[in-house]
């Protein structure tokens, strides 16, 4: 069925508010202890999954779940951008920002490269590293923008980081105690190595006000990094599509990450209230769950079972090899 049609029959509308309803009962869900640590995010693609399978949906709702996924995807993470300050990342200092970024990018090639040594597929090896060295499900779903990834192959890479970064986010809420290192070391190490904010605040909440605050500073250095990741892999897509082709194509350049910077710069100017700037990212968060949630309703378990078990040991040693790596650069330090 097309737009046209959908919108005639409000068929669009009962996708779009499927994809709500779904994204409501995950961010009332993440506020139960315990599943506070999963966040709203992927809780949206997991009830998403379940609806599918249990309650199923009317496939004339496809164009608006479709919209949820895709369109709703961009203005979320274009408003997540309000969450960055640029100020409070200059104030951390080159040593913080180097510290991100170098993780950041031996992580993306570790768990790219275990994959492909594994026979993962190309697509699903570049989203679950980019999910691993960069920030979970926000990246993600914002590279597999730029790489028109399919829905289940998403929702794999989704899964995978899901399960990896809840259970690395209890191992540091067990070790806290026994670490050789402050708590401002915590949580650089917190910051530095866990996928989700949802992991690096509840595993650096364990370390007090300075941890949670040097964590968080660390976590948004590796989201910003997204911007320049994005652009590259754009470029790549492009290279590729002309040796594949004779056809030219336009850049596929993930035009919202402009608009991510450019909120930033907005909430780091200052110019609007900051009640209205908590009120957008809480915006932003539902409108990337109403996304999870389109992915999760287009998901086939089948899915899991034919490319989970591979990509799940290559993103388990990459996460492996990147919080060896965090720990003993701050060590060092």
């Amino acid at each position: 069925m097309d737009l046209k049609s959908s919108l005639r029959t409000g068929s669009f509308y009962f996708g779009i508010g499927t994809t709500l309803i779904i994204a409501i009962m995950a961010g009332l869900l993440a506020k139960l202890p315990y599943l506070t640590i999963i966040g709203q995010l992927v809780l949206a693609i997991l009830l998403g999954i379940i609806w599918s399978h249990t309650i199923g949906w009317n496939r004339s709702y496809k164009v608006g779940v479709d919209f949820s996924s895709k369109k709703l995807l961009r203005l979320g993470i274009i408003l997540l951008g309000l969450r960055l300050n640029l100020s409070d990342l200059a104030h951390a200092g080159v040593s913080t920002f180097l510290y991100a970024a170098f993780l950041l990018c031996v992580t993306l090639l570790a768990v790219y490269s275990f994959a492909r040594m594994l026979r993962v597929d190309k697509t699903l090896s570049l989203l679950t590293a980019c999910g691993t060295a960069i920030c979970g499900a926000a990246a993600i779903v914002a590279i597999a923008s730029v790489v028109r990834a399919k829905e289940s192959v998403t929702a794999v890479s989704v899964g995978v980081i899901a399960v990896l970064g809840t259970l690395f986010t209890l191992l540091y809420t067990f070790l806290y105690p026994i670490l050789p290192i402050t708590d401002y070391q915590y949580g650089m190490l917190t910051g530095g190595t866990l996928h989700e904010i949802a992991h690096v605040v509840a595993a650096s909440s364990v370390g007090g006000v300075e941890a949670e605050n040097i964590a968080i500073i660390v976590k948004l250095t590796r989201v910003i990094l997204l911007v320049p990741v994005a652009i590259l892999i754009g470029y790549y897509m492009k290279k590729r599509e002309s040796q594949e082709s004779a056809t030219k194509n336009k850049l596929p350049i993930p035009w919202f990450i402009f608009g991510f910077l450019a909120m930033s710069a907005i909430n780091t100017l200052g110019w609007l209230p900051t009640e209205l700037v908590q009120w957008l990212i809480s915006g932003s968060y539902l409108l990337l769950a109403m996304a999870m949630a389109g992915l999760g309703l287009n998901v086939e378990l089948s899915a899991f079972k034919k490319m989970g078990l591979q990509i799940f040991y290559a993103a388990l040693l990459g996460t492996i090899l990147l919080v060896l790596l965090g720990f003993i650069i701050i060590f060092i330090m």
